[in-house]
């Protein structure tokens, strides 16, 4: 009876398995295949590498921000929408209004990157026409991925 017994769980043991990633990045979402189209500006559907620097060292960073590394850039942006800002590691994703200082905004959605890829989370802001600096603090890599995710 007791081999019986494990002969069923061993035929339901592969149902319950959960499918392995083949290569990570490799099924990405049509609005976040530019994550892997590396650039150099931060702009819309292409993913930038920053180093990070030790965030107390950092000028202008919020109020809040996590201890840690952490890194920053200045993006423009054209059209109003909601955009997503995609990291590649733990960390906290602040966007403020104008090219340097002021209070963070008020993020509109939390989310984790897809199963199989190396996106770690994605932040969704409401935004409008203009100049905005992006912050990732409590960062624990020498480097940080980051993608601006296409308006909606």
């Amino acid at each position: 009876m007791l081999l019986f017994a494990a002969l069923l769980f061993a035929q339901a043991a592969p149902a319950a398995q959960t499918t392995a990633c083949k290569a990570a990045d490799a099924a990405l979402p049509a609005s976040l295949t530019g994550w892997t189209a590396p650039g150099d500006e931060f702009t819309p559907d292409k993913a930038v590498s920053l180093d990070t620097v030790d965030a107390a060292t950092l000028k202008g960073v919020p109020a809040g921000t996590k201890p840690g590394k952490a890194a920053t850039i200045a993006f423009r942006i054209a059209t109003a929408g909601t955009y997503g800002v995609a990291l590649d590691q733990p960390g906290w994703i602040d966007v403020l209004p104008g090219a340097a200082g002021g209070t963070a905004l008020a993020s509109v959605a939390h989310g984790h990157g897809p199963e199989c890829s190396t996106i770690r989370k994605i932040v969704r802001f409401k935004l409008d026409p203009g100049l905005y600096r992006l912050y990732v603090t409590g960062l624990a890599q020498p480097r940080a991925k980051v993608m601006l995710v296409s308006g909606e």
